[in-house]
């Protein structure tokens, strides 16, 4: 199974801003999120992360203790300029450039679709792990909406059409047949309801 991570809460998200390449660690309740993601995923799953810290701080809590590998094609997509404004400084008529181009890139940024090329590299090296263990990958909202994409055939201007909260899980069973999404935007396992609402 490759079960996809989204990290803890850091305060950038908090404030509703876009985080993109910006660095910033977990927040309490982050760690809090990062604790409680411990409890409902395998224990003994092999552990990848995205570089950033607020990946990497979730899944060293995840791991307890075991090895972590880093990967850097789960890093989140590179919003360039774009990096730590409100969601509403960006101009309107830009996001609907980008709602509807997939190749269209933030100013200084990347694409959803250079970024769904590298998350569908990332997915293919890990489907012989996957398909016979668990395989746990904490990574950005952007990359496992990629990887969702891989796991459904369907092109990377999809990831407009779904909504990961903040530390949510999402599982793809990868068999001979293919990949298989089996849950999406798993919440349930959070401390309270209205931590799984920040994007």
């Amino acid at each position: 199974m490759l079960i996809l991570v989204r990290h803890g809460r850091t305060a950038v998200n908090a404030s509703g801003r876009l985080q993109g390449r910006a660095d910033p660690p977990l927040d309490e309740t982050g760690l809090a999120q990062a604790e409680a993601l411990r409890a409902v995923l395998p224990e003994g799953a092999s552990i990848i992360s995205s570089p950033l810290v607020r990946a990497r701080q979730t899944a060293e809590v995840v791991a307890g203790g075991r090895p972590v590998e880093v990967d850097g094609r789960w890093v989140e997509l590179d919003y360039g300029d774009w990096d730590g404004l409100p969601l509403d400084g960006v101009p309107a008529s830009e996001w609907a450039r980008w709602r509807s181009d997939p190749s269209f890139r933030p100013p200084g940024g990347e694409s959803l679709t250079e970024c769904g090329a590298r998350v569908r590299l990332a997915c293919e090296d890990l489907s012989d792990r996957a398909r016979s263990g668990d395989v746990v990958v904490v990574s950005h909202v952007s990359p496992i909406k990629a990887a969702v994409a891989w796991a459904l055939g369907v092109g990377d201007e999809s990831s407009w059409r779904m909504f990961l909260g903040v530390a949510a899980v999402c599982r793809v069973a990868v068999t001979d047949r293919g990949p298989s999404l089996r849950s999406f935007n798993e919440l349930g396992h959070l401390p309270t309801p209205s931590q799984s609402v920040i994007r």
